[in-house]
């Protein structure tokens, strides 16, 4: 009697732990299934707020008028996105834009220095008119671009040109003569002028940034 109790007791005892180990088993796959669907809710979360960045940074870094950026781009073998983040950094898109110093338009172009890049490479606008030429769209961007694309030809750097688009060649001819940046743009930390230093900086930072969002 008493091995048949103890036998009893032993099944009891077994059944026991069958049901406690069937129940941490269970609580086991409960967990990973948590762990798991948490883990694809987090993912899910990551790749929306990643969409959600590119499409809020892209509201405030447009490609506003592409049409023509992209066609004057082309035309004179300048990277859109150097375009876009010139316009971006001179006017924010502002078509009409007129700075304390006139230069005009989207790009923000000096009348002389528009006139002459017009002159120059045969672009027509209306000399009589060449402000109000000049404050059009397509011409303010095909002029612009045009003079990016001599910049770039002249310095065979993105730095140095667009610290000569904001100081000018003939400063920047000087600074370099002088030793005082390189004409490699290796330096850039060397610009005397702030504001042209600061301008250098922020078109290539708004470089970058175009080249991210729209690759």
């Amino acid at each position: 009697m008493l091995k048949i109790g103890m036998s009893v007791n032993n099944i009891k005892k077994k059944r026991k732990q069958k049901g406690i180990d069937v129940e941490k088993g269970e609580n086991e796959r409960l967990k990973n299934k948590k762990i798991l669907v948490c883990g694809l809710i987090i993912l899910i979360l990551i790749v929306f707020l990643i969409v959600l960045k590119n499409k809020i940074q892209r509201i405030f870094y447009p490609k506003l008028h592409e049409e023509f950026v992209s066609m004057y781009s082309d035309e004179y073998g300048v990277d859109e996105n150097l375009v876009f983040a010139v316009i971006k950094a001179e006017s924010n898109f502002q078509e009409d834009a007129v700075s304390h110093k006139d230069a005009l338009g989207l790009m923000q172009i000096m009348k002389e220095t528009a006139e002459d890049v017009a002159r120059k490479y045969n672009i027509e606008i209306d000399f009589n008119n060449s402000e109000r030429e000049i404050l059009n769209v397509q011409n303010n961007i095909k002029i612009g671009t045009k003079y990016l694309a001599v910049l770039l030809e002249k310095y065979k750097n993105i730095e140095v040109a667009v610290a000569a688009y904001n100081a000018g060649i003939g400063t920047v001819d000087n600074w370099i003569e002088k030793e005082i940046i390189k004409s490699d743009g290796s330096d850039i930390e060397n610009i005397p002028y702030k504001e042209t230093n600061n301008y250098v900086r922020k078109i290539l930072r708004n470089y970058k940034i175009y080249q991210d969002l729209y690759k």
